[in-house]
């Protein structure tokens, strides 16, 4: 049988996977641990561009489980081994923007969202990265002993396209015999009409690649036969493909 207090910490841990406003209605962490878990926090991210492992050593449990942006799960060793200090040429820090604790027990879930500001041989680079963090409380303080982060998408920049080059899409495009979208050609982008829902606009990314302002995960591609002729388009997110049929052409 679960323990309250773990069913506790993973109930909430799935709420802060899924929303950060949602650990704004548990219970907030005491100012002292929160204070405290804070000023750890941004040690670590400290220690990130000068590779300081023996930062990450002192506050990493030895059972931790890290999982960073691109999926690779890690532990206390592996992760430790990838710290080394930026290469020549690039000079950066990581910045808490925002941040959340909630402790339970000796256990505190932690969500933060970071800024990271790298020179990348004389070009500004700005992402950021949101974190869920388990901390354990130990007798030699606290140790975080689980985390998760994410790149925070953003839109990408858009082109403009001719007149004539938009109004190359219009036409009617078909899921099935039943699911049809309506593309045509307005200032600058492309309205999507599809049955039972509110028209949408698509902007430009390059030539026959759209998107949708506020929802970077997803790309429209449109698709071109041997002699140039639009086709379909797919609806691509973590590249995975819906095809759309060209039916009709105005």
């Amino acid at each position: 049988m679960r323990h309250p207090k773990t069913a506790a910490v993973v109930v909430l841990l799935a709420c802060v996977l899924t929303t950060w406003e949602c650990l704004a209605d548990a219970a907030p962490a005491a100012g002292g641990d929160e204070a405290e878990l804070r000023r750890i926090t941004q040690e670590l991210l400290d220690a990130v561009a000068p590779g300081r492992t023996d930062v990450w050593q002192r506050y990493l449990h030895e059972r931790l489980i890290h999982v960073d942006e691109t999926g690779v799960v890690r532990d206390k060793a592996q992760l430790l081994a990838e710290l080394t200090p930026l290469p020549p040429g690039l000079v950066g820090r990581i910045e808490i923007d925002r941040f959340k604790a909630t402790v339970h027990g000796d256990v505190a879930i932690v969500a933060h969202e970071d800024q990271e500001h790298l020179d990348y041989f004389g070009q500004a680079l700005r992402s950021r990265f949101r974190s869920v963090d388990t901390w354990l409380r130990t007798p030699e303080g606290w140790r975080l002993i689980g985390e998760q982060t994410a790149a925070v998408l953003k839109d990408p920049p858009s082109i403009a396209l001719s007149s004539e080059q938009l109004c190359g899409y219009n036409g009617a495009y078909s899921l099935t015999d039943k699911i049809t979208a309506n593309v045509r050609c307005t200032e600058g982008g492309l309205t999507v009409e599809r049955a039972g829902r509110p028209p949408v606009k698509y902007v430009a990314e390059v030539l026959d690649v759209f998107y949708l302002p506020g929802q970077p995960r997803t790309r429209r591609i449109f698709s071109r036969d041997a002699s140039g002729a639009i086709v379909g388009f797919v609806d691509r997110r973590e590249g995975e493909d819906v095809r759309w049929t060209r039916t009709r052409t105005p």
